[in-house]
């Protein structure tokens, strides 16, 4: 199936317990998802609050609100494509993926960006990253995949704030991590907004740190470092500019 343009595609991540479901069910009530396509890691212990109403094949769920929702068996590369392969892709609008809370977002938003055919069929729009007030802090001391969360994010959101009693740390920690986006409270901010902003296209490697570029192996958005694989490691390009008449030559290349 050949979509007559790229769809957005939206990442929703955050650590265990931080709140993605929930979040993803305000987005679910908007019109404006109803013809999106929602791709999540799991089911965790929150339900899609009885949006899930009828079963089908290859994995493919349609809710209630129109959306049809993917369960990811396998890699996500594989997944994507089988949705794009649909024969009723060319009605979706968006799709938008909720990653595990144990999940290193690069390789999820890299299979969007560097694949070399879903590049070409898909464009990511923003990162939201969810951080609970609560246990945010030693979370972010702890593991990994949770900073890097934070640091890839185009919109950071931390909940549970009416549990803490202070922020001040957390949003130190949140801010050493990514500089450039200021965190709000996830109950502060509107579902039309939320919606809206899934689908302006925010994510820019050129605003993200030097740590966060390194891991998707460039230096900007638009430069593409052909040695970035370490310095044990080079590449080079052949490039024939007129006709090899030699026919040792020609049969070689």
């Amino acid at each position: 199936m050949v979509l007559d343009k790229p769809l957005t595609v939206s990442i929703i991540t955050g650590f265990l317990g931080a709140g993605k479901t929930t979040l993803l069910n305000r987005l679910l009530v908007s019109s404006d998802m109803a013809n999106a396509a929602v791709i999540i890691n799991e089911f965790g212990d929150v339900s899609l609050d009885h949006l899930l109403v009828e079963s089908g094949d290859d994995d493919i769920i349609e809710l209630s609100s129109g959306c049809l929702c993917c369960t990811i068996r396998g890699e996500l590369v594989e997944t994507l494509e089988r949705l794009l392969d649909r024969s009723d892709a060319n009605r979706l609008t968006s799709i938008v993926i909720e990653t595990t809370g144990l999940a290193d977002p690069v390789p999820v938003i890299k299979a969007v960006m560097a694949h070399p055919l879903l590049s070409q069929r898909l464009s990511l729009g923003s990162v939201v990253t969810l951080v609970d007030a609560v246990n945010g802090v030693a979370t972010l001391d702890e593991y990994e995949e949770a900073r890097k969360q934070v640091a890839v994010a185009d919109q950071l959101l931390i909940s549970k704030i009416d549990m803490a009693t202070d922020t001040t740390a957390l949003k130190s920690a949140i801010f050493q991590l990514n500089p450039n986006i200021a965190p709000r409270n996830v109950a502060d901010v509107s579902e039309a907004e939320l919606v809206q902003q899934l689908n302006t296209g925010l994510f820019e490697m050129g605003d993200k740190t030097g740590t966060v570029q390194a891991w998707f192996g460039e230096n900007s958005h638009h430069h593409h470092d052909q040695n970035r694989h370490g310095e044990t490691i080079r590449s080079f390009s052949l490039v024939r500019e007129k006709p090899i008449e030699h026919e040792a030559l020609r049969a070689f290349l």
